[in-house]
């Protein structure tokens, strides 16, 4: 297992985020183009964080910074899983590490929630965006449904604890929820990793 990977994502990011400003999207190029290294290679996602459930995804948190300033999560979806139609409010870079995504970004209108653009697919090695200024509102799925897929994840933020939205889709109404994580809120990847 190749735990130099996953470390030296960590590093770029804590050196990329510091000194900015919460929000600032314009980290998205360059947290872009870290993302697409780390999932490069299907070499370092120990087993703990890749287990899926058998009727929910799982979002487990894989590092979160000390100041808030952004968290890494593993995205495990079984076959045929999928989330609602939500928001994150914060940056957000989702990269695809086995199986494949669809992605449906929605716009909020008049008459409630519309699709914006035609579902999209990601698959190993693609990156894909979200923000509040380039379109935050989707639906994410596994593509397959038959096998696991994962993606990592990396929001501008602590997004186990940032209050957001899931929308109906049909009347567009907001219900705030706080997603947590399925490994709890004080766990990070250095524990499997530790020289015990």
């Amino acid at each position: 297992m190749n735990t130099e990977r996953l470390l030296n994502t960590v590093a770029g990011l804590t050196r990329l985020t510091q000194d900015r400003a919460p929000g600032d999207d314009s980290i998205l190029d360059q947290a872009r183009d870290l993302m697409r290294d780390l999932v490069a290679r299907d070499d370092w996602l120990p087993d703990a964080f890749a287990r899926p459930h058998p009727e929910f995804y799982r979002q487990y948190l894989l590092y979160g910074d000390p100041l808030d300033r952004f968290s890494l999560v593993s995205f495990v979806w079984g076959p045929g899983q999928k989330t609602p139609i939500h928001d994150h409010t914060v940056w957000g870079v989702i990269a695809m590490l086995r199986g494949a995504e669809l992605e449906q970004h929605y716009r909020r209108g008049s008459g409630g929630l519309a699709p914006a653009g035609p579902e999209t697919r990601l698959n190993p090695g693609e990156v894909a965006c979200v923000s509040p200024k380039i379109g935050d509102i989707h639906r994410v799925s596994n593509a397959y449904a038959d096998r696991v897929s994962i993606s990592i994840h990396l929001y501008g933020g602590n997004i186990g604890r940032i209050r957001r939205s899931v929308y109906d889709p049909q009347s567009g109404a907001a219900k705030e929820f706080v997603s947590g994580y399925s490994n709890g809120v004080a766990a990070n990847l250095w524990a499997p990793f530790s020289q015990d």
